[in-house]
């Protein structure tokens, strides 16, 4: 193993020809094998039949008469005998004057037909091919007419041979080199598309690979490769924006801070109240400082596929919980459909509710509707306003990173426009949707999030406790972390029953928990 391991061609080209000839050289050594005794047996059979031929002219010609001297030559056959039953030669050829008989062989009985190859041990002028055609003759009596055919020995050993291994020689050379120059054509693209990958950097992202015009797996693997670059070249223009972003977004609030620092700093007799200001001022810059740390921190988790709790969820009873839970400064009235069960974390799928509750209060007027229903393998989930809607051209862009709209700048100065991108990826995450729309029932925005049903989707254990709560037997960390997304709230406040619509408190603007930001 280790010798044919230091053999093997290394390139591909060279490994192709070498299994060309491989596998070419065994059937065409058999055939050269099965010419070499074919043309062999021809070549007797040939000699055979001329020497019989002439015997038997001979034997029809003394059947009448005998010969007055030698017999002549027929069809090209020198060496002739007539030999009698008493093993004289009675009649020959030229050559054949004053010689024994060719071979002793007689036909057997009921036959009248001998053949016989004759090769000198050592020397000698070659071998023959004898026949012999025993007769009745009107001069000699019964004979035996031998006629002989010479060939030389080369002819049928070393010389077909030595042919037949050059013939075969030549085709496995016409074979290599068709297998080399074949191979290294159907390469080309490839060395090609190697060179153009040694080509791509950083620095010229948008290179792409040429595309052969062969129309085979080559070229499609060159179209996969280009779609690869292109998503790599997305995903670096996104890690650039969301670099910039984050930069830009974390500056303010450190900005601010020091401002108020430095400033208060700078004061050589300071006012408590002054101070005290201050010192609120630094905490809401700390806690929007925290609140985009805390959001980068997911989009970077998500980013990654980090791993979540994977429970199957009642997300109509979630939903009712979090509006229970919710103080809002509208109304909030739900349709919910009950069994509508997701398999997602429970504490991301939390905070989605949290965030689009949070955008659609931020610009409803007066109502927001929240609907939960199983279409067919799908669970959907509709967040409804009232307020301005969001325009048509914008209804992709909110979803985002760090994309406000003027309106969202506005009504949230403090927001990061993270909320949406963050509750897009986690729908994604769990193999549904997030889109924006216009609301058929309230005239202003609605957010649809799409999830496979926990019926169809294998694995996990229900996070289901008695009576059919979520939460029980996860654990008291996954109650904890539920509470921390607002989805395991207090459930004896609100309605008894979650199918059909409920109504949601109204609060102070002022204390409203500053979560959800969003593009808008």
């Amino acid at each position: 193993m280790g010798m044919w391991r230091r053999l093997r061609p290394r390139s591909i080209r060279g490994r192709a020809t070498a299994g060309s000839l491989l596998i070419v050289t065994p059937p065409l050594a058999l055939a050269l094998v099965l010419v070499g005794i074919g043309v062999e047996h021809e070549s007797e059979r040939e000699r055979f039949d001329r020497a019989g031929a002439t015997a038997r002219q001979v034997s029809i010609h003394i059947e009448t008469r005998g010969y007055e001297g030698a017999i002549p030559p027929t069809a090209g056959v020198l060496r002739i005998q007539v030999v009698d039953d008493g093993g004289e030669v009675v009649a020959a050829s030229s050559a054949m004057q004053g010689r024994p008989p060719l071979i002793s062989a007689r036909p057997e009985h009921g036959d009248f037909l001998v053949e016989e190859a004759l090769c000198p041990e050592k020397g000698g002028e070659g071998c023959l091919s004898v026949v012999g055609v025993e007769t009745d003759s009107e001069a000699y009596g019964p004979v035996i007419v031998y006629a002989a055919v010479s060939y030389s020995r080369g002819a049928a050993g070393p010389l077909l041979e030595f042919s037949l291994a050059g013939v075969g020689v030549l085709v496995l050379g016409a074979v290599g080199w068709m297998a080399w120059r074949g191979a290294g054509r159907a390469l080309r693209p490839v060395e090609s598309i190697r060179r153009d990958l040694e080509r791509l950097s950083a620095r010229d992202p948008g290179r792409r690979l040429r595309i052969p015009t062969t129309g085979d797996e080559l070229a499609e693997l060159a179209r996969t490769g280009n779609a690869t670059l292109d998503r790599l070249e997305r995903a670096m223009d996104r890690q650039r924006s969301f670099v910039s972003d984050a930069s830009h977004e974390l500056r303010n609030p450190i900005a601010g801070m020091r401002t108020r620092l430095e400033v208060e700093l700078a004061d050589p007799d300071p006012d408590p109240e002054s101070a005290r200001r201050s010192l609120e001022g630094l905490l809401q810059d700390v806690e929007r400082l925290q609140r985009i740390v805390g959001d980068l921190l997911e989009l970077a988790r998500l980013d990654a596929d980090v791993a979540a709790g994977n429970t199957e969820i009642d997300l109509a009873e979630l939903v009712l919980a979090e509006v229970e839970r919710r103080v809002c400064t509208v109304e909030v009235g739900t349709d919910l459909e009950p069994g509508a069960r997701v398999r997602a974390d429970r504490v991301r799928l939390g905070r989605v509710l949290t965030n689009l509750l949070a955008n659609a209060e931020r610009h409803a007027r007066e109502y927001i509707l929240v609907a939960v229903r199983t279409e067919g393998d799908t669970v959907v989930m509709e967040v409804h306003d009232d307020g301005a809607g969001i325009p048509e051209a914008d209804r992709e862009r909110v979803f985002e990173r760090f994309a406000r709209l003027a309106e969202s700048r506005r009504r949230d100065p403090g927001g990061s426009g993270l909320g949406l991108a963050i509750s897009r990826a986690v729908a994604e995450a769990g193999g549904g949707t997030l889109t924006a729309g216009e609301s058929p029932l309230l005239g202003g925005a609605v957010l649809v999030m799409h999830l496979p049903s926990a019926a169809d989707r294998p694995g996990g254990g229900s996070d289901a406790g008695p009576g059919g709560r979520p939460g029980g037997g996860t654990g008291g960390q996954e109650a904890a972390e539920g509470e921390s997304a607002g989805a395991a709230a207090d459930r004896g406040t609100g309605a008894e029953e979650y199918g059909g619509r409920g109504r949601a408190r109204r609060g102070r603007t002022g204390d409203r928990e500053a979560e959800g930001e969003d593009g808008r």
